[in-house]
């Protein structure tokens, strides 16, 4: 009988190893560290390493095996959020750092945090790297999805079964790239923000940015404070609405251009050097036949999801992390809780019916939402509900959503200065040290420089090493 039951273990595939593929793969670790018997589970990533968007490449349009690249990362980038709003609830960033550090460091240092709770774990041996999913079939009478992929390395193709199916590929890789008249006449340089490494290339340029998103807001703060000329930002529907510094201004939408003279819909024109199209992304799953498909624009809760994390239709095949997103790693570690929970039958499943109740009971508040405080609260609420239907370590949601809220005002008080705020870690109580350089002063963005000690403080600690116990 024991045979028989190896045999028959479930088998779970997961399609991506960013945040949320590697938040599903620590789950099912942490059931396993407490003894409890797991599914085979294997994780299938594009790219030749794991951390999805915070794996930084230079490249754009395709990689290295002829794949579209799958990261929008570029150089500089800061987190736009305090990090003690997305801190792991199992890992926190003094287990990691040993010291406390600022609220909002950049890329390098929350890749190597991501990094450092994996490789605690030894997760990578589950990870199957330069592989791309090809097509997903689900076989009803077996119940099983059957996956086709390519591994690039060597450019092979092969099938694998499984009984469920997590869909962790992201949701800001393939750009929306809309079309103005005369832009193909444009003789300056036009990108989508998913091709955009760097704001090096704009010093001393006149920028125009399509959108008025968190990309066209960082990257136009981006580009000011490495040295552009002047940022302009043409918005659709509504302003950003921050107080901008001289040499960042918002304009109604871009109606065409003429040249380099791009015309706006209140009647003004202006001369630009350089267009960065910040107009969002789609979701994107050309592997799922059509009746599996998440069909959805960015928003906090997409129909068809239940717990916004089970497709309505078949719960053996789930999406995380598929939300326009407050909360990140926190929020896609509770996902992945719930959904290890029902893979390891866990935590049951509701009838159909109940489950289209639910989903539309949190599509109706959804649509109540008035403003970013409004969504605020709705995600945490969501993150709350999710909590209760597992055993994820607990975090005060409250007190995040209060840091969400203080963050939004402080960014309405001073676009350029909101990363030299400190907040408090809901996980250790750990206040948040200033960095050591003004963020609009500090041009190297490396772990190393982020992470260093005054020569006098080095000197201060080989002292004390050095002295008997």
């Amino acid at each position: 009988m024991n045979n028989k039951r190896k045999t028959n273990k479930k088998r779970v595939g997961i399609i991506g190893a960013g945040p949320s593929g590697l938040a599903q793969l620590r789950a099912f670790e942490a059931a396993k560290h407490a003894g409890l018997e797991v599914p085979e589970v294997v994780c299938f990533e594009k790219q030749s390493n794991w951390g999805g968007m915070w794996n930084y490449s230079w490249r754009t349009g395709v990689g290295k095996y002829g794949e579209p690249i799958h990261g929008s990362m570029y150089k500089y980038l800061w987190s736009n959020g305090p990090k003690e709003c997305l801190e792991f609830s199992d890992y926190s960033f003094d287990e990691h750092f040993k010291k406390p550090i600022s609220s909002y460091p950049p890329r390098p240092v929350l890749f190597d945090y991501i990094q450092g709770r994996i490789k605690k774990n030894k997760i990578r041996d589950y990870i199957r790297f330069d592989t791309t999913a090809r097509w997903v079939n689900y076989n009803d009478e077996t119940e099983k999805f059957e996956v086709v992929f390519d591994d690039l390395k060597i450019d092979k193709t092969y099938t694998e079964e499984f009984d469920y199916l997590v869909v962790a590929s992201g949701h800001f890789s393939t750009p929306n790239m809309p079309y103005f008249k005369g832009i193909e006449q444009f003789p300056g340089q036009v990108m989508h923000a998913h091709d955009f490494r760097g704001a090096d290339p704009h010093k001393d340029q006149d920028i125009l940015i399509i959108g008025s998103s968190y990309s066209a807001e960082d990257i136009g703060v981006q580009c000011h404070k490495h040295g552009a000329k002047s940022v302009t930002l043409s918005y659709r529907s509504n302003p950003i609405g921050v107080n901008w510094p001289e040499g960042i201004k918002e304009v109604p939408l871009l109606t065409h251009f003429e040249d380099d003279i791009a015309h706006f819909k209140d009647g003004t024109s202006e001369r630009f050097d350089a267009v960065i199209m910040c107009t969002g992304y789609q979701h994107k799953f050309p592997f799922l036949p059509d009746q599996f498909r998440l069909k959805t624009k960015n928003n906090l809760y997409p129909d068809h999801l239940y717990k916004g994390v089970f497709f309505n239709n078949l719960p053996k095949l789930i999406f995380l992390g598929m939300q326009d997103q407050y909360y990140t790693f926190n929020m896609f570690d509770a996902q992945a809780w719930v959904a290890r929970d029902y893979m390891m039958d866990r935590f049951e499943m509701p009838s159909k019916r109940e489950r289209r109740v639910d989903i539309d009971r949190w599509l109706e508040a959804n649509d109540k939402l008035e403003n970013s405080f409004d969504h605020v609260d709705f995600q945490s609420a969501y993150i709350k509900d999710l909590l209760g239907l597992s055993d994820y370590p607990d975090f005060n949601v409250d007190q995040v959503g209060v840091m969400f809220k203080e963050w939004l005002n402080d960014k309405d008080e001073n676009i350029l200065t909101y990363r030299d705020k400190t907040f408090k870690s809901v996980v250790t109580g750990t206040m948040a040290e200033a960095h050591h350089t003004e963020w609009m002063d500090e041009l190297d963005d490396s772990k190393e420089r982020y992470l260093y000690y005054e020569e006098s403080e080095e000197a201060l600690e080989e002292v004390a090493e050095k002295q008997p116990v």
